[in-house]
């Protein structure tokens, strides 16, 4: 197998496989140039990064451009404003004359905002439908994930759905999707330096405590990842644990009373500080993590700010938003 290499041309050379245009990816992988029969079942295994699709029966139409901005999305107005709405203003303010459309993935999230506050956020699927109507036929699709979970991969579903709508489509990576090997970008590493800027002065028996959503989906894994990557980086007194994966709480609470941990800082590692940075972290409640972490004598100091708030956080989102429209104009 080849070395890793920055952009994945496979599709191309074997394209005459395809009726249609092939999908092409930014990544950080090529097959061997001795496949050259590749099946679309391989080229698909093989698509990584940014992708892009381009319908041929589409090309002789106009160019009329849109990013679509996709999240989860929250009913907690205040945080909104200085997450989500904070980073979506600084993809706009990168792309001037742009239309730029927020899609809630979340469809719980969106008929609770709109009961509660009169607002209507269109589901990624309505928010396409809605362009294909106004005459766009171009789009880059970007997400405020953090890393390639259930969230990534329903973002994925409506690229491969809708893509042939349109003269051309792509889709962004989340915060994290690299890892560094073999000349891979380091997308976790570049993360956790933009984290750290957020980080408490911390002395001798004090730490950090992350607190990430987790999930069933395989991306798990990315977390081990993490604490890898704070450890090497020298942050030996921050963990990274999950309110709904592994590790739990549980998991994180010998290793900070194995390094004489006595006082932490506790901050939620998820995009807006809503239901479960405010309750499930730092509520008053008995199986609250504050509450767990005193009970075992340590002292807790709680920092209820989404990562969105990072301003160094949200320049990573609006990078991975332009590489996503750098692929359309290419």
């Amino acid at each position: 197998m080849n070395n890793w290499k920055k952009i994945f041309v496979a599709a191309v050379a074997v394209g005459a496989v395809f009726t249609a245009s092939p999908i092409t990816s930014e990544a950080a992988y090529e097959l061997n140039p001795e496949v050259t029969t590749a099946t679309p079942a391989l080229l698909s295994a093989s698509q990584m990064g940014v992708q892009s699709y381009a319908n041929p029966a589409l090309q002789n139409l106009a160019n009329k451009d849109a990013i679509v901005v996709m999240t989860f999305g929250t009913t907690f107005t205040d945080t909104r404003a200085k997450t989500i709405d904070a980073t979506i203003n600084a993809v706009k303010a990168a792309h001037p004359g742009v239309k730029v459309v927020t899609a809630y993935t979340s469809h719980i999230i969106i008929d609770r905002v709109k009961k509660n506050e009169g607002i209507v956020f269109p589901t990624p699927e309505e928010a396409l439908d809605q362009l294909k109507a106004e005459g766009y036929t171009r789009v880059a699709l970007t997400n405020l994930n953090v890393i390639p979970g259930m969230e990534y991969d329903y973002d994925l579903g409506v690229f491969h759905n809708y893509k042939a709508n349109f003269k051309k489509m792509t889709i962004g990576v989340p915060l994290m999707y690299w890892q560094g090997q073999e000349g891979q970008a380091d997308d976790v590493t570049e993360t956790l330096q933009a984290l750290a800027t957020q980080f408490p002065k911390t002395r001798k028996g004090e730490g950090v405590v992350l607190m990430a959503h987790g999930t069933p989906n395989i991306s798990n894994a990315y977390y081990a990842v993490i604490q890898e990557k704070l450890q090497e980086m020298g942050y030996d007194n921050v963990f990274i644990e999950t309110v709904e994966g592994w590790p739990s709480l549980e998991t994180i609470i010998p290793k900070l009373k194995a390094k004489k941990i006595n006082k932490v800082t506790l901050m939620p590692f998820m995009m807006v500080a809503g239901d479960h940075a405010n309750n499930d972290m730092a509520g008053d409640e008995e199986d609250s993590h504050k509450s767990i972490l005193m009970k075992e004598g340590i002292q807790v100091q709680t920092y209820i700010h989404g990562i969105g708030e990072n301003k160094a956080v949200r320049d990573i989102f609006v990078k991975r938003a332009n590489a996503a429209w750098e692929a359309l104009e290419n």
